[in-house]
């Protein structure tokens, strides 16, 4: 996942024989650099739009916490012919470990700033800019955020770029120091049959609540008295599609910042992404996007403010319908069995023209309508080359 590695250096001289005074080098203040608008994509997940080296065109970059490096999607780099190496670096994500490239020394360039001597390894991306339905070109991670200090204004969507130093923080809100190993880790209470402590990781780019590792679940047996089994479901990731759970804990907090029933998904870590027994999963960007953020890496800070988000009403509905925009439709791929998704009568390859009033083809604004329903869902959908309507009654996960 991802690393940030800082020291602060302090020194003190005494000035003379029995003097107590203490001559202290001043931090010079930090400076504001830059500002570039944020966009959003569904889970709370954002991205920025900045260019690499001299190429003219704009590209798609995820805010990632998440992730220790920086990186490009494959296919980018070859539309652009950018001249990458092979490496015998590895990366670990879901579906395992691989070698990857790496476009070394690069430029990244935004309004307002000009980021040197950046090594962006090289990953396949494909699956994200199916799920978001915007072309991901890349996820800026732990080389950018260690340089600077970052506010994630999520009431203004703008991120504000400030040098290291001396920062006054806004008021109104919460400092947490999370311990930095390779990525933001904090100390995080939640509740369900017992109150539990646990180490998560702090996850911008994962667009969820609550992620427990099913090791961590089984071994605290935090979810044993549950009644309701949990709900099997799709999710995606760097490394590709992954079959997860899906239930709700009682309530997680966040410094001195309480949530309840929070929607939380189980995940079967084969490859010990979330580094049980050490952590027990991750805070996503579904309750990090509730605050407006200052992430100051050099001083292991991060500073956390409510936002008009904060207490927007989770989402709860459950659909079983996994669906991807591939060649500019919104295509279906998965259908769990038994969920309301296979009762409805959807079948894999189903194209969605519509769902109620919105023909929009925007996969974002559907993922918003089955998140959010209360009632049945009316679907006009391609089949065959021929319009079918499905009505659907999305699934409570409680």
């Amino acid at each position: 996942m991802k690393r940030y590695i800082l020291t602060l250096l302090c020194s003190a001289i005494l000035l003379g024989v029995g003097s107590r005074a203490q001559d202290k080098a001043e931090e010079a203040p930090s400076v504001h650099i830059a500002t570039v608008p944020l966009h959003a994509l569904t889970g709370g997940v954002v991205f920025i739009r900045a260019c690499v080296n001299d190429y003219a065109d704009t590209l798609n970059f995820l805010l990632d916490t998440g992730s220790g490096g920086i990186s490009l999607d494959s296919t980018t780099c070859v539309e652009f012919g950018m001249p990458v190496v092979p490496t015998e670096k590895t990366i670990r994500g879901i579906a395992g470990v691989r070698k990857v490239d790496f476009l070394f020394g690069a430029r990244l360039k935004m309004p307002g700033l000009t980021v040197d001597s950046l090594d962006f390894h090289v990953n396949d991306y494909e699956i994200l800019t199916s799920v978001y339905g915007i072309k991901v070109d890349g996820i800026i991670g732990y080389s950018f955020f260690n340089r600077y200090i970052i506010r994630l204004d999520y009431d203004n969507m703008l991120m504000e770029v400030h040098t290291p130093g001396a920062y006054r923080y806004p008021k109104g809100g919460h400092l947490l120091r999370p311990l930095m190993t390779s990525l933001p880790i904090l100390t995080t209470r939640f509740r369900d049959a017992d109150d539990m402590e646990a180490r998560f990781y702090f996850d911008t780019g994962a667009g969820l609540p609550f992620l427990l590792s099913e090791s961590y679940a089984r071994d605290s047996a935090v979810l044993a008295h549950k009644r309701k089994q949990p709900l099997v479901t799709q999710a995606e990731g760097v490394g590709g599609k992954m079959t997860m759970k899906l239930t709700t804990v009682k309530g997680v907090r966040v410094g001195p910042y309480r949530f309840r029933k929070v929607p939380t998904f189980l995940f079967d870590d084969k490859y010990n992404v979330t580094s049980y027994p050490f952590l027990g999963g991750l805070v996503g960007n579904e309750i990090l996007h509730r605050f407006n953020t200052v992430l100051n890496y050099q001083k292991r800070e991060i500073h956390l403010v409510p936002n008009h988000f904060h207490r927007v009403p989770f989402d709860y509905a459950y659909t079983g319908l996994g669906i991807y925009f591939v060649h500019r439709k919104v295509l279906v791929e998965d259908v769990i069995p038994s969920s309301p998704a296979q009762q409805a009568g959807f079948l894999v390859g189903d194209i969605i023209v519509g769902i109620n009033n919105d023909f929009s083809n925007n996969i974002t604004s559907y993922k918003n309508l089955m998140q959010h329903a209360v009632g049945r869902l009316r679907f006009v959908v391609s089949r065959n080359g021929k319009l079918l309507i499905l009505r659907m009654r999305p699934a409570r996960i409680y």
